[in-house]
């Protein structure tokens, strides 16, 4: 009986790999993984590697400044890795093989001086310029403000989203309801395929630390609870909708971020449907652990527990993760920036 990774994927998740490195993406690709996702931090590891420097050298001699070059080295990376997965998006007829590009993080800074409005329409210019030319690349935007604003204008213009950075059932909601309207006005339905991406394991740092008061039952599931009842609100929605290919739930930040809990404690209790984005080091310790996977990811506890998830305010949950979230999404950007500008001075001395 298979076991790690091949059971999970066995079990009914599809896994992508929450990295482009080019080694990576071979090795994980033959153990069954079928997409992949990128950012800033991901970026920044592969530039730090030295193994990419013939291609900054190169990308340096066409006279790009940092930040370009920065955004010529994200897209060479995922350019690559969509090759690698052309076969499974054209096996699949667009379910899938598709790997996530990120838009610029720096739009959320909160140093940026842009209205929310001004920052909808660069999210929408920046994806359509991310996204032309290319049939398996998912573009990614975070579910803030100026992203949901975006995402309607973004579906209309026949582009695949993954709207990630997704706390609570409003995001979820709100995200959902304007990539389905833009793709309804854009046509082609056979071809929609979206996703929306759940971050999972920093609910429940949130309510470890703001709502210790929860029930030894609850705390520390709130996180799972919640992305489980936002991915059944998600199949029903779309099950009537006749479409195609299928439109899931990436649950994201399956990370443990306590060192007492089991390594696959999220992947374990997500196992079963939609997709996980693990990095390579989640998916070598699944292999490791070894364990059968069984499908848990539409199975929800006793009343009672639902009953107290209920008295949870998400809004304000919502608030304090987006802003920590947000953060989390410029800073590492600007530290990719500074990357690239260190290794231009190395490779200058060098």
């Amino acid at each position: 009986m298979p076991t790690g990774l091949r059971s999970l994927i066995d079990s009914g998740t599809r896994v992508w790999l929450d990295s482009v490195d080019p080694e990576e993406v071979i090795k994980n690709k033959t153990a069954g993984v079928t997409g992949c996702t990128s950012n800033p931090s991901i970026i920044a590891d592969l530039v730090q590697s030295g193994r990419f420097d013939d291609k900054i050298n190169e990308f340096i001699e066409q006279g790009l400044d940092d930040e370009a070059l920065t955004w010529a080295m994200t897209d060479h990376l995922v350019v690559e890795a969509q090759k690698e997965y052309t076969g499974v998006w054209a096996d699949t007829q667009g379910n899938d093989g598709w790997i996530s590009f990120e838009l610029d993080p720096l739009l959320e800074d909160t140093a940026n001086p842009l209205s929310v409005e001004e920052r909808s329409a660069k999210y929408v210019e920046l994806g359509k310029k991310w996204n032309e030319g290319h049939q398996n690349r998912m573009i990614k935007v975070p579910a803030t403000e100026a992203g949901l604003g975006a995402l309607e204008e973004l579906a209309a213009a026949g582009i695949t989203l993954n709207v990630t950075l997704i706390f609570s059932e409003r995001q979820y909601l709100a995200a959902r309801d304007a990539v389905w309207k833009g793709r309804q006005r854009y046509g082609k339905l056979d071809e929609f395929k979206s996703v929306y991406s759940i971050f999972v394991s920093r609910v429940d740092v949130y309510t470890e630390k703001e709502l210790p008061g929860l029930s030894a039952d609850l705390q520390g599931q709130v996180g799972i609870l919640n992305a489980k009842l936002i991915g059944l609100k998600n199949h029903e929605f779309w099950a009537d909708k006749g479409l195609k290919l299928d439109q899931e739930m990436i649950f994201a930040s399956t990370g443990t971020k306590k060192p007492e809990l089991p390594k696959d404690f999220y992947v374990d209790a997500l196992a079963g449907s939609d997709i996980q984005t693990n990095p390579p080091a989640t998916n070598a310790a699944l292999d490791e652990i070894g364990r059968v996977y069984e499908p848990t990811s539409r199975t929800l506890p006793d009343q009672a527990i639902l009953d107290e998830f209920a008295t949870i305010d998400i809004q304000k949950m919502e608030d304090q993760l987006m802003a920590e979230g947000t953060a989390k999404f410029a800073d590492p950007h600007k530290a990719l920036i500074q990357t690239i500008a260190d290794k231009r001075s190395a490779l200058a001395g060098a």
